[in-house]
């Protein structure tokens, strides 16, 4: 003898409902990430997208001294001589306090750009779940 322990089908109501109460979990979540950015963001300053900060040597009098730079890909810095921008910003020696919020605007700035990607994919889940594009049927293959 067969014995089947499957749950039973789930009726049009409880998908409903499941529905409904999954929508409002991300949308809870994503409020939640949202508090977060603006709570990153009050903490200071964003570096430029795609920023680092760079250690350098320079040699002078047989001597080598190491000194830090915020590097961004494109021209993005103000120059102090010129109107022109420049990729680098001189940040001195480490541990300066120039050198230690380039440090942090760096962090905060992956911290932030993380954030909005996963806001970006929970979106996506809102709109699968309240479109019913969740499960789609898949054309036969000829």
């Amino acid at each position: 003898m067969f014995v089947c322990f499957c749950m039973p089908r789930p009726r049009a109501n409880d998908t409903q409902q499941d529905k409904l109460a999954r929508f409002e979990r991300i949308k809870k979540t994503i409020t939640a990430l949202e508090k977060q950015q603006a709570l990153l963001l009050k903490q200071g300053d964003l570096a430029a997208s795609g920023a680092w900060v760079a250690r350098y040597q320079v040699r002078q009098n047989l001597k080598k001294y190491w000194y830090y730079k915020l590097q961004a890909p494109i021209p993005y810095f103000q120059c102090a001589t010129s109107n022109k921008l420049s990729k680098y910003k001189h940040l001195g020696k480490a541990g300066t306090q120039e050198h230690i919020d380039a440090v942090m605007s760096v962090f905060r700035r992956s911290v932030s750009d993380e954030i909005q990607r996963i806001i970006h994919a929970l979106d996506d889940c809102l709109l699968d779940i309240s479109s019913g594009s969740e499960q789609e049927s898949e054309e036969p293959l000829d």
